[in-house]
């Protein structure tokens, strides 16, 4: 029990110097940058208007270099790569083949009861399993 009342007056003490020291009775300003100077535009800095019958950049060209700047423009694949997909066929894969994974005509393999029962489990401990996010 002493050590314990010894350790809490240790700690209330190291917390309480914290606010001893410098600047004692000076409470910090967060606003104190507020009280600059706005930053303002040179008076040379000077923008041209655009000149009349030239085509600016269009929203598609603005996307297209910013994932070129992002990313660095289509990557190249390997010679493993290449061949790999030659042979799986990509020449022949239809062009909309995202669009129509869910179509009802697209034809599935049935794997039985399991899939759905996993997909449909509720979120978080059950019965027979418990969960913890992990530290």
């Amino acid at each position: 029990m002493r050590k314990a009342v010894i350790i809490l007056t240790v700690a209330a003490l190291g917390l309480g110097g914290c606010a001893l020291g410098k600047g004692r009775g000076k409470a910090l300003d967060e606003f104190a940058v507020a009280r600059n100077a706005p930053l303002v535009i040179p008076p040379d800095y000077t923008l041209t208007p655009p000149v009349a019958g030239t085509v600016g950049l269009s929203a598609t060209d603005a996307q297209s270099q910013a994932i070129d700047a992002l990313f660095g423009g289509p990557a190249v694949r390997s010679a493993t790569e290449t061949s790999m997909l030659d042979s799986a066929g990509r020449d022949r894969a239809p062009v909309g083949a995202r669009s129509t994974a869910g179509d009802p005509a697209t034809r599935v393999v049935d794997k039985g009861a399991a899939t759905p029962a996993i997909i449909a489990a509720p979120v978080g401990s059950g019965q027979d399993a418990s969960v913890s996010p992990p530290q």
